[in-house]
């Protein structure tokens, strides 16, 4: 008989007692005066004798001792948990009378003959129930104050009263609530009644990444250091990896882990409160912790008030997932910042899982540009498993991609890269830039992690770019040759949905931005940077105090970003100089020469596209950007398209002219017909 099972026979064995214990007690109280015999012994609820609760235990000991006796090893006796009544009292703090009362209201359950008794004690066959009143004059020491709602009974809903119209309280019908029969009876499991709300936590991922482990060794000595402490705040916007130190704890501290979003907590008064008694009545019950998921919740709204309200009201252990900790939560608490596993860390995981067959340098690659944890890297190698080296780092680079891509949908929108470094036409100065550019992308790895600069800097990690010039020049191709060299997503922030007007808003949505692209799978590019990140100015109401603030906290977070932020500004004297200082690249992009244009209109029309005699020499002598010359050799196309011809010199000139007067650029028909002149054009 294993040890669980020998513990309920024992507590099934004890309860079989108390019953003919309380049904002499009852038969007592109905008899008459004359014929009562003398008063029972009372039944120890709460400190029941071991060998009266282990029948078995009295058999054991002398046992024991006659093998000791007799020089061999003998079993010691076994130890059994103290029956579910009296643990339930010890945890509750029930006193001897209240342990009696809950068990009179239980009785029924235990026994369906029992009620007669009731009604026969009170002397009225309709009340074949258990009271309080009953309770008063069956036990001794009866203590009135049981019935306080601020005593045990009422105040953890361990009973439900029946109170119809103005009977009295002590005469009303008691039932003991059903999670506490079926515990009493020894079964412990969560209530119904919070089981909707709550999920159970499966610790079963991979095993924590050393700087983790570290944290939750911390926690964990806070923790058995006992005292008031029992809120442990995870500060961070990782989430799989606060959930693995928070199982890692639990585990440790033998805890079941439950997880709750802080949206699900009931916010009215009188749920809330039932919500905070019956979770506070199972951490007495059974061995479990709470995973609270509160993230970026407003402080000041409904749902954080009634989070407040569970902290400050908690007795067991409470883990909060939050984005930034509180700071005057008004209770003790222990704060733990949690970011994804060291670059080092994820390098050694993917050689872990990807092994010998890797092609060389992979997992340098992958964990030097994506940020992902333990958990992630073993389901995205367990996925790509079984692939042709060939196509493995094709696959596990995608794959990367779309797990990590930011939730930016409201903030910003995907740009299709579709340009190489061949439709790109800039001076050999600013395209050699670029390419720098990509490749300490691509080397950040090597330079901060072996090359040990990641240990002397805890800001500037990322690369911020600004690309200056007029618009039209090549900044937003230049953003896609860069975001398609590398592998990885554009992304267009929308500025009307980061800009608020609301105070305090619009860092909120910059703050957004910046954590959603931080993993490493995006490339951020802001077009027309000047309305975010424009110069300080001098104080002279709230509004401009406000604006400095925006600037501040932009300034700080661009600099603490570790990704890749592309700018885009066509006035950059602007800008704020300290914003510019922060900045590891500046690129011209100056409006094109006649060179430039001329490789420009070489490239204009893709090689489908029908065409008759096109002079790029002489198209180079209009004096267009690069953005207009696409324009122009669109519009071109589609009046071919409309005539049903190819693509000639004079529909591009008629393109030119619109084009021109879209600009508000004077249009000098002398020039025009000049040009048109030239070759026998008419």
């Amino acid at each position: 008989m294993t040890p669980q099972e020998r513990w309920l026979t024992a507590n099934n064995a004890y309860l079989s007692a108390a019953l003919v214990w309380l049904r002499q007690l009852l038969a007592q109280r109905s008899a008459p005066a004359s014929r009562r015999k003398k008063p029972l012994p009372p039944f120890l609820f709460i400190r029941p004798d071991l060998d009266e609760f282990d029948p078995l235990a009295a058999k054991e000991k002398p046992n024991a001792r006659r093998g000791v006796r007799a020089g061999r090893d003998a079993p010691a006796p076994v130890s059994l948990a103290p029956p579910a009544l009296a643990s339930l009292s010890h945890a509750l703090r029930l006193s001897e009378f209240e342990t009696r009362v809950l068990f009179l209201s239980a009785a029924t359950e235990f026994d369906s003959g029992i009620a007669a008794l009731f009604a026969q004690a009170m002397g009225e066959p309709a009340k074949a129930h258990a009271s309080f009143g009953l309770a008063f004059s069956l036990f001794d020491e009866p203590a009135w104050d049981a019935m306080s709602p601020e005593r045990s009974l009422r105040y953890w809903r361990l009973i439900e009263i029946s109170q119809p119209g103005a009977q009295p309280l002590t005469m009303s019908a008691i039932k003991a609530d059903e999670r506490i029969i079926n515990f009493i009876k020894g079964l412990n499991y969560l209530d119904d009644r919070l089981s909707p709300l709550l999920d159970a936590m499966d610790g079963g991922g991979p095993e924590l990444p050393p700087s983790h482990a570290a944290i939750a060794g911390e926690i964990e000595a806070r923790l058995r250091a006992g005292g008031a402490l029992a809120v442990c705040q995870l500060a961070g916007i990782d989430a799989p990896s606060k959930r693995a130190v928070a199982l890692a704890v639990a585990d440790r501290l033998r805890l079941t882990l439950y997880r709750i979003s802080a949206d699900s907590l009931p916010q009215a008064g009188a749920d809330l409160e039932t919500f905070l008694r019956l979770w506070q009545r199972e951490t007495a019950l059974m061995p479990m912790a709470l995973y609270v998921e509160f993230g970026a919740v407003e402080r000041d709204s409904p749902v954080a008030k009634a989070v407040a309200r569970l902290l400050s009201r908690s007795q067991g252990i409470i883990f909060l997932d939050t984005r930034d900790a509180w700071p005057e939560p008004g209770f003790e608490t222990v704060v733990s910042d949690i970011a994804k596993p060291l670059a080092a860390e994820q390098l050694e995981a993917w050689q872990a899982v990807l092994g010998e067959a890797a092609p060389t340098g992979l997992p340098a690659r992958l964990a030097g540009q994506f940020s992902l944890s333990l958990a992630d890297i073993q389901s995205l190698a367990a996925a790509a498993k079984g692939q042709p080296a060939a196509t493995l780092e094709t696959r596990l680079w995608r794959d990367c991609l779309a797990r990590l891509r930011p939730a930016l949908d409201r903030l910003g929108q995907t740009i299709d890269a579709k340009a190489g470094w061949d439709d790109l036409v800039l001076p050999r100065q600013e395209h050699d830039l670029l390419r720098q550019i990509a490749a300490q992308v691509r080397g950040r790895a090597e330079v901060y992690d072996d090359w040990g600069f990641r240990a002397r800097m805890n800001r500037g990690l990322g690369i911020s770019v600004l690309f200056a010039g007029d618009s039209g020049t090549g900044k937003t191709m230049a953003a896609e040759v860069i975001a398609r060299d590398l592998g990885l997503i554009l992304y267009r922030i929308d500025l009307s949905g980061v800009v608020s007007k609301y105070i305090g808003e619009t860092e909120k949505n910059l703050r957004k931005v910046f954590d959603a692209a931080e993993d490493g799978g995006a490339v951020l590019f802001f077009d027309e940077a000047d309305a975010l990140f424009g110069a300080r100015s001098e104080v002279k109401d709230s509004h401009d105090r406000y604006a400095n603030i925006e600037i501040n906290y932009l300034l700080q977070r661009i600099e603490s970003y570790r990704g890749l932020a592309i700018l885009a500004s066509n006035m950059k004297k602007s800008l704020d100089q300290a914003f510019l200082r922060r900045l590891r690249f500046i690129v011209n992009f100056p409006h094109p020469g006649a060179a430039e244009r001329l490789l420009m209109w070489e490239k204009a029309f893709p090689p489908q596209t029908p065409v008759q005699d096109l002079d790029a020499a002489r198209l180079a002598r209009l004096n267009l950007t690069g953005g207009s010359i696409t324009n122009v050799a669109l519009n071109a196309a589609f009046l071919a398209a409309n005539s049903g011809g190819p693509v000639t010199m004079q529909l591009i000139f008629e393109a030119a002219r619109a084009e021109f007067r879209k600009l508000e650029k004077p249009v000098n028909e002398a020039d025009f017909r000049l040009l048109e002149a030239v070759g026998g054009q008419a």
